[in-house]
This record gives structure tokens, C-alpha cells and sequence, in this order.
């Protein structure tokens, strides 16, 4: 919300321009994004990123909602759905990511927390993605509405 209690759609960027050769453990690069937005029915939360360089990584993307309750936040979107595309074309979706033990060792890898296990209703993907730029949507399932987290991680 703004500071006189309008609401409105904002553009945030962030850069990582450190240069491939010189990232080491002592200068390390750009592994996560994050955003928490509220999204309402027909109005979807969308992030955008760009990938760079030649190699393409492997991605991480996860819509928290429910499990965003564990941290006392209030209004979570109790069903996120996500979609991941390239353009106009839609490269993954996922609704439900139900305890994948794959996702679950991501999680892991990258140093996110867990989401709640079986039956969870957060959303979550793996993808390999060629450089280039991308759109993350996610919506509610159906007519519902609420805050969800919206994260993307490079896994190593």
C-alpha cells in the first residue's frame, strides 16, 4: 500500500552484473528472489527475472500461501497455482506440490524451509531453463484470494 493508503502495481529490479569468472565463495552471486504480494481472483501476483550467461541452471520456483501460516502471517491464499513461462508460452505449472521428494531435497539445497507436508496446497517446480527472460503467474485457485510468497531460486 502506498503512504496515503492507495494501492497500485510495482516494479522492482534487482542485477547481479558480477561477470561468471570472477564469482567464488568470497564473491558469490544472486541465488533468490523473493516476493510477497497479495493476489485477488482474474489478478495474478507475476514476477519476472532474467537469466544470463551460457549455462542453462536449474530453477526453483515456489508459490507459498498456506504454509506462510506457520510464520503468524494473516490472509494467506490457501490454494496457490503457478505457472512458468517463456513469452507468452507456458514452459511448467504446478498446483499442488504434495510432499515431491525431489522438491523437498531442492528445498533443502537452496536453504529454503519446508512447506507443510501431504496434502499441501503450495505450489512448486524444477526447471532447466536457457538464458533469456521469463514470467512467473501465480493466481488462486478458482475465485480465491489472499498473500502469497513467490520465490525463485537458482539450485546449484
Amino acid at each position: 500500500n502506498g503512504t496515503d493508503g492507495t494501492s497500485g502495481c510495482t516494479l522492482a529490479e534487482i542485477y547481479d552484473a558480477t561477470p561468471a569468472a570472477e564469482i567464488t565463495d568470497q564473491r558469490p552471486r544472486l541465488q533468490n528472489l523473493s516476493v510477497q504480494s497479495k493476489t485477488s481472483a482474474g489478478d495474478p501476483v507475476i514476477v519476472g527475472f532474467a537469466l544470463g550467461g551460457t549455462k542453462p541452471p536449474r530453477i526453483l520456483v515456489r508459490a507459498v500461501g498456506p504454509s506462510l501460516g506457520v510464520f503468524g502471517v494473516p490472509g494467506t491464499l490457501s490454494d496457490p497455482q503457478l505457472a512458468l513461462l517463456g513469452g507468452s508460452t507456458v514452459l511448467a505449472e504446478n498446483d499442488n506440490w504434495d510432499g515431491n521428494p525431489a522438491l523437498r531435497e531442492a528445498f533443502t539445497q537452496v536453504g529454503a524451509f519446508q512447506l507443510a507436508s501431504n496434502p499441501s496446497k503450495d505450489a512448486a517446480l524444477i526447471g532447466t531453463l536457457a538464458p533469456g527472460t521469463y514470467t512467473v503467474h501465480v493466481r488462486g485457485v478458482g475465485t480465491s484470494e489472499g498473500t502469497v510468497l513467490v520465490e525463485i531460486y537458482e539450485l546449484p
